[in-house]
C-alpha cells in the first residue's frame, strides 16, 4: 500500500478567513463542498489543508486525512489488528471511498482513496 498524501483537517466556522490566511502562505482553494474546503499549494499539489465545519456523513470529525492507493487493503489491515473503526468503509457521493480509524492517542484518521 502506498501513501499518496497526508492532510491536516482544521475545524473552523470561518472558511473564508482561513482561505485568506493560508492564501498568504501560498495556498489556493481547490475544492469546496460547503462543509469542507481544501486548500493546496499550486507548486506542490499534495501539500494541502482541509478546513471543515463538521463531517457531513460521519459521526465524528477526523483530525487527519491519509490518502492511500488501496483503501480496502488498509481497512482489512486495521480490522485484522483490532484497531477501532470509528466510521465504516463506504463510498461517498463526492467520489471517495473511505473509513475512519482511531489511532493509539485517540485521534481520528480519515483513510481515503479517490475513485
Amino acid at each position: 500500500m502506498t501513501v499518496r498524501r497526508v492532510v491536516p483537517n482544521v475545524r473552523s466556522d470561518a472558511a473564508g478567513k482561513n482561505r485568506e490566511f493560508y492564501g498568504l502562505l501560498g495556498f489556493e482553494e481547490v475544492m469546496d463542498l460547503g462543509w469542507v474546503m481544501t486548500l493546496a499549494s499550486p507548486d506542490v499539489p499534495t501539500a494541502q489543508i482541509n478546513v471543515m465545519t463538521a463531517d457531513r456523513s460521519a459521526p465524528v470529525d477526523p483530525d487527519i486525512s491519509v490518502e492511500v492507493d488501496d483503501v480496502d487493503a488498509a481497512y482489512a489491515a486495521m480490522r485484522e489488528r483490532g484497531a477501532e473503526i470509528v466510521h465504516p468503509l463506504q463510498d461517498e457521493e463526492w467520489g471517495v471511498r473511505r473509513f475512519f480509524v482511531r489511532d493509539p492517542d485517540g485521534r481520528v484518521i480519515n483513510v481515503v482513496t479517490h475513485r
